[in-house]
């Protein structure tokens, strides 16, 4: 094996499916790609999203104690693309991405208009580690696609995987014929 520098050791966990956080705050709309997310309870229900506190999106959740987390298929990967790398400044980052977004049915955050999965999530706590932050969402409202039941299928489900690649490329993961939710 080769040596692999240690500060660049999340490159390890790539691919990874990317999820959009976002808020309402002061009627801005605030959202980001994240790759850094994952489940840390099942009772209560808490989910852990890290991200630089230097981020506009961060320090509204933090203001506003509440997020959505969104998850989107390759037909919105563009979006997903653009999202990336639009100004903080901007009003409403979704729709400045291509991405309509709807109020939440639990909580007042943004979900994102034909998404695949939709998380409504309280902030539940925050952890500094390192020059990231573990934001602690509880999840107040989840819901999915038909494709989802117990597990993803895969039949109408295309995740985006993001690799990394060349300061921050979107791949498409295609199914194999043989994986039909085998």
């Amino acid at each position: 094996m080769n040596p692999v520098d240690p500060s660049k050791v999340y490159r390890l966990l790539y691919p990874a499916v990317p999820a959009i956080i976002a808020c309402n705050d002061r009627g801005l709309v605030y959202a980001m790609p994240v790759v850094s997310i994952v489940s840390l309870s099942n009772s209560p229900p808490l989910i852990g999203v890290a991200s630089s506190p230097e981020h506009s999106t961060h320090r509204a959740i933090a203001n506003t104690r509440c997020f959505s987390v969104s998850w989107v298929d390759a037909s919105m990967q563009r979006s997903l693309e653009v999202l990336g790398t639009t100004p903080h400044s901007t009003p409403d980052k979704l729709q400045s991405a291509g991405l309509g977004h709807a109020r939440g049915r639990t909580l007042d955050v943004p979900i994102v208009e034909g998404a695949v999965a939709a998380l409504e999530c309280s902030l539940y706590a925050r952890q500094a580690l390192g020059d990231h932050e573990l934001l602690v969402g509880r999840v107040q409202d989840a819901r999915a696609s038909d494709d989802f039941q117990e597990y993803w299928r895969f039949q109408t489900y295309n995740p985006v995987l993001y690799t990394g690649i060349q300061g921050g490329s979107f791949r498409t993961f295609q199914p194999r014929p043989d994986s039909q939710g085998r």
